[in-house]
């Protein structure tokens, strides 16, 4: 009976992790839900951003071939001559429990880190969240990492976006760096994502591929500006900075709560899966030992 004992115990035991699996796939869900609608609504304003960037850049650039002068880009736009020092900050979670999730972001943070160290170029990654922080440092030992403080458990996407964008903002301007990349998830699905290595430092404009020769007029009808080109580039232009970060922030959230609620239903499947197992292996063992005592009975009988 000793053996029954055991496997009781143990079905008691992973039931008891089925409980808080489902639990926490449903506290998942109810957060990826939540950020999801964050990431469906800022996706067509911070495409409009862009194209509205893009479109001034355009036509400063047309006509500087045309007139043959030189406008001064904002500062987030120009380009340092050397661009020998990166500063990476990578984009993670500080709670395991989601699947590859982390090891994925980790990853795409090592093959840029190898890539840079190839060119022979300074680096200096900050990890957001501490998971990528240990697989980093444990794989770089010789290399310049830090565990960047916490933005605020009680802060909202906008307001961390804000603060880290004003730190790095200020770090640029102090020549602390000459090229910043942001490595993290891009959300798809619960199931799906992908892992991207963006350059924030100095702004790259992305485009979805339109033809640049209609980008300035909507039909026949051309842009015009007020105030000067310029000078809607120099406001617009932080707007974006502060916008990819608010972006990288939501949709890394978003793609860990998918990783997590995905995992944590595997789980739950998976103890549903060994608690139906050992049952049946239960009653089997049961059921034997019920039919030896019978027979002991029964031949205890006889003998009588």
């Amino acid at each position: 009976m000793a053996g029954l004992k055991e496997l009781r115990t143990r079905i008691e035991a992973i039931k008891s992790t089925q409980k808080i699996t489902s639990a926490m796939k449903m506290v998942a869900a109810s957060r990826l839900r939540r950020v999801q609608i964050l990431v469906d609504k800022n996706q067509d304003y911070a495409e409009n951003l862009r194209r509205s960037a893009l479109r001034v850049l355009t036509e400063i650039e047309q006509e500087e071939q045309e007139k043959g002068i030189r406008y001064i880009r904002p500062s987030l736009l120009q380009k340092s001559r050397k661009e020998q020092n990166y500063e990476l900050y990578v984009f993670s979670s500080d709670r395991g429990l989601c699947g590859a999730y982390n090891s994925n972001v980790a990853k795409k943070a090592v093959e840029r880190i190898k890539n840079l160290r190839q060119q022979k170029k300074n680096i200096k990654v900050i990890c957001i969240g501490k998971k990528a922080y240990d697989i980093i440092r444990r794989i770089f030992t010789d290399l310049d990492i830090t565990l960047s403080a916490n933005l605020g458990k009680d802060v909202s996407y906008a307001e961390a976006a804000t603060r880290l964008g004003q730190y790095i903002l200020q770090r640029f301007q102090n020549h602390d760096f000459d090229v910043c990349e942001i490595i993290h998830a891009q959300f798809e699905s619960a199931i799906s994502r992908t892992f991207e290595d963006e350059q924030v430092c100095p702004l790259q404009l992305k485009h979805s591929g339109e033809n640049l020769e209609d980008i300035n007029r909507s039909g026949n009808a051309f842009y015009e500006y007020l105030p000067d080109k310029l000078t809607i580039l120099e406001q617009i232009v932080p707007i974006i900075f502060e916008d990819t970060i608010f972006q990288a922030l939501v949709n890394s959230a978003a793609s860990e709560h998918g990783a997590r609620m995905s995992s944590m239903d595997n789980a739950t499947r998976n103890a549903k899966k060994m608690i139906s197992d050992l049952t049946l292996k239960y009653n089997s063992l049961r059921q034997s030992a019920i039919t030896t005592e019978l027979i002991e009975i029964i031949a205890g009988a006889d003998a009588v």
